[in-house]
């Protein structure tokens, strides 16, 4: 029918290409990587299970959290802590050396499941896993009754006997914390109570007095995710997302916050806020396409540690969108200096329920300034004597009126329009020979990795990234049930010793080199056009790992990318990434296309045209003549149980063409949301000693579309868009085949001593020594990658 008709179109056809072909200049699709990374290679990589040397029994994980301390691995899950010895490894599988199990009494349990809590929550989740004196400090949920101790590193025995966990560890494993330990002290910022409407940045476990946040006061915390926790001169900074209370007259925003307080603070007077934060303020992190109306990434996932790069203290941030909103994933880049100018500025403030949010005059902002850190010398050297309108002025006036800026005033890396979410990051400021390229490493909810190559701009702000290669970080195979839940990538770690990334699931941990330069083995145009600041074209001729300060003669391109003809083509490398879209599936550019032209020749002839154009595609299935390649593709699938539709991966022969930059701009129009305001301050309340027991309210556990448990797991750890024009990458051929789916008990001055739960029985505490092995471990086996110099 369609192609009976297809000469009575001849000009509506030409009409509508012409749209198709403006369409694509308003509507630029992503660049694909460089290099697309098969499930296959992913097989070989090393994983760890929880089973010991020669055990045939796999143990069940819940992995939690991750914690490397030099090159021991501790792992904390559900009942169990695990300490696994990176450089040993036998074969393709790691194996735990000492395993310790620290399960909830029977008394925990029963009174956990009186409390209408399932099994499989009533168990002890480790949620906290921290270094400190020599030691470990580890907490976990303990069913529902959190509990924390004190463990030796090389035999994982407990040191003392365990301290409540209340403040310092959540109830329930699916709540997010962050926890670290700074001049002594225990720095947490979790949920005080079971039903988890009290957040909490807490301080204990030092010799300063123990502090809190103001209790139920939505100016301080609504509803806040945390995601980390980090030290920085004098403060000590919480990175987190929250419902928006200066947002009042439209629906609720989920914005994503920084906060921070003095870490010599010593807390108010005995009138106000006494033994509670006078130091504690926060702003909002602004992570936003420029235009005429900015398009905001409002949902942290994931921040890296501080770093020094360009003689500039930095901190970078996952962000993506919310789950009704164009789905995208940013990484934007906030200097430390404005960050703290940001908390020297003007404040904000809500002078009644009906009224807007507005900056506070200077000159209604009382002296000494709110919020800052006592100077030892000067006439208030202690928090503890600052006036009391001084006092009630913080209290009420947490929030700072300006954002924190985005460094070069645009993302570094945007990917949007996915089929995934980015929610893991870790990244590497000394990649290549000479340690001197940034590598971005983003995990996904798909359990995919993405590296991205990091290119400084002329003005030393602005960066400019190349989306190198996507992995399947994920192994079915091994890692038990293929489901949405078991690819949840929980942490994302950097192993630089060993230049490897550990890659933690709920299931398993699987252990990958941060290149694969032997995929383009004996290829020279190949190694150089994949602009890996890790390979390089040895005297072997060879595609080889170059370590850090390597005095091997090597070949790189990482700038360009460029190759000439007079290196040839080459067979069996990937380059240039073609994708087939499944037949049920149309282009957005198509789209818009058929839209327009609707409007202007008719909606029958716009129809017909584009039957035409899917009839014709030049990399349609159903085109005669499929090669045989293409049925060996499709067999794979067939493979995949039941999982529909698939990505080709294929190449083309010709010469070289010199590939261009993936940097560009690109323009979002789209309002921002505002919410409705929340509750006035409740006044003066009490500490997290005296909380009382309170109303069950609706409770929001993630703000994930998902029933299931919140992806993020902030605590672990933890695509650049082709913003130009489109361009063509060196040739060659490939083939492939993606899936295409979406101390102690040491009290502080000042502080409760929180009831202990009845002392574990021996049972709950034994330690579990891996059977030895003298083979594997007589000598410490090499890995299989890096590839050899040379």
């Amino acid at each position: 029918m369609c192609a009976a008709a297809m000469g009575t179109v001849a000009p509506p056809l030409t009409f509508l290409l012409l749209l198709l072909h403006l369409a694509e200049g308003s509507f630029p699709e992503e660049p694909s990587p460089l290099s697309y990374v098969p499930i296959e290679v992913v097989r070989r990589y090393p994983i760890f299970l929880g089973r010991a040397h020669r055990s045939s029994l796999r143990q069940e994980l819940h992995i939690q959290t991750v914690l490397q301390v030099n090159r021991t691995l501790y792992i904390g899950s559900r009942d169990d802590l695990y300490r696994v010895e990176l450089d040993n490894m036998a074969g393709d599988e790691m194996f735990y050396s000492k395993k310790r199990t620290w399960e909830s009494n029977k008394n925990d349990i029963r009174v956990c499941r009186m409390k209408g809590k399932h099994e499989g929550e009533c168990r002890n989740y480790i949620k906290v896993l921290l270094s400190q004196h020599g030691g470990l400090f580890v907490c976990g949920t303990n069913a529902f009754n959190p509990l924390c101790a004190n463990y030796t590193k090389d035999t994982l025995e407990m040191v003392g006997e365990p301290v409540s966990g209340m403040a310092r560890c959540p109830y329930d494993p699916r709540h997010a914390n962050v926890a670290l330990f700074s001049d002594g002290s225990l720095f947490t910022a979790t949920v005080t109570d079971f039903l988890a409407i009290d957040a909490v940045i807490y301080r204990s476990l030092g010799d300063s007095p123990a502090l809190r946040t103001v209790k139920h006061d939505s100016k301080w915390f609504r509803e806040p995710y945390f995601v980390s926790s980090m030290e920085w001169g004098p403060h000590i900074y919480f990175f987190f997302r929250e419902m928006a209370m200066e947002f009042h007259h439209l629906e609720k925003v989920m914005v994503s916050r920084v906060a921070r307080v003095c870490k010599a603070d010593l807390g108010g007077s005995q009138r106000v806020l006494e033994k509670q934060w006078t130091t504690f303020l926060k702003a909002r992190l602004n992570c936003s396409v420029p235009g005429d109306s900015h398009f905001y990434f409002n949902l942290l996932h994931a921040t890296s540690d501080i770093i020094h790069m360009q003689g500039r203290d930095v901190i970078l941030g996952l962000f993506s969108t919310p789950p009704n909103s164009i789905p995208g994933s940013a990484v934007c880049v906030f200097d430390m200096q404005q960050l703290a100018r940001v908390f020297e500025g003007r404040f904000k403030e809500q002078k009644s329920p009906e009224s807007i949010w507005t900056p506070v005059p200077d000159e209604a902002v009382p002296k000494p300034r709110p919020g800052g850190c006592a100077v030892q010398g000067s006439r208030f050297s202690s928090s503890t004597t600052l006036p009391d309108e001084v006092l009630n002025f913080v209290k009420t006036h947490p929030l700072m009126d300006e954002t924190v800026p985005l460094l070069g005033h645009r993302p570094w890396v945007v990917k949007t329009m996915g089929r995934y979410q980015l929610t893991a990051m870790v990244v590497d400021t000394e990649a290549g020979p000479h340690k001197n390229r940034t590598v971005l490493f983003l995990g996904s909810t798909r359990g995919t990795i993405l590296k991205f190559l990091m290119i400084p701009s002329g003005d030393s702000v602005s960066h400019s990234s190349v989306f190198l290669e996507e992995v399947e970080g994920f192994n079915p195979e091994k890692c038990g049930e293929d489901s949405p839940q078991a690819r949840q990538l929980l942490s994302l770690t950097l192993d630089r010793t060993s230049h490897t990334l550990l890659l933690a699931f709920p299931a398993c941990l699987i252990r990958m080199p941060t290149s694969r330069c032997h995929l383009y083995s004996r290829c020279m145009k190949s190694c150089l056009a994949s602009r890996d600041p890790y390979c390089g074209w040895t005297r072997g001729s060879t595609c080889s790992f170059l370590r850090p300060g390597t005095r091997l003669p090597f070949q790189q391109d990482v700038d360009f990318g460029n190759t000439t003809s007079h290196l040839g083509d080459c067979d069996g490398i990937l380059q240039q990434s073609l994708l087939i879209e499944p037949e049920s599936l149309v282009s957005l550019n198509l789209l818009v296309a058929s839209a327009v032209s609707a409007f202007t020749i008719g909606a029958a002839l716009s129809g017909l045209a584009v039957c035409w154009i899917m009839a014709h595609k030049p990399t349609n299935r159903r085109s005669a003549g499929q090669s045989s390649v293409q049925r060996r593709e499709r067999g794979l699938l067939s493979h995949g149980g039941g999982i529909g539709g698939s990505v080709l991966s294929v190449t083309r022969q010709g010469g070289g063409e010199r590939p261009c930059s993936q940097g560009g701009e690109t323009l979002f129009v789209m309002p921002n949301g505002w919410v409705k305001s929340g509750e006035l301050d409740p006044g003066f309340l009490p500490t997290p000693e005296h909380t009382p027991q309170q109303k069950r309210r609706g409770l929001r556990l993630s703000d994930s579309n998902s029933g299931g448990w919140d992806t993020s797991q902030t605590y672990l750890g933890g695509g650049s868009v082709g913003l130009g024009s489109p361009c063509r990458m060196p040739p060659s051929v490939y083939l492939t085949t993606r899936l295409f789916q979406q101390g102690g008990g040491r009290k502080s001055a000042g502080e409760y001593v929180y009831p202990m739960t009845p002392q574990d029985s021996p049972e709950r505490r034994r330690v579990v020594s891996a059977p030895s092995a003298p083979v594997e471990y007589s000598e410490p086996l090499p890995l299989r990658w890096p590839a050899p110099e040379g």
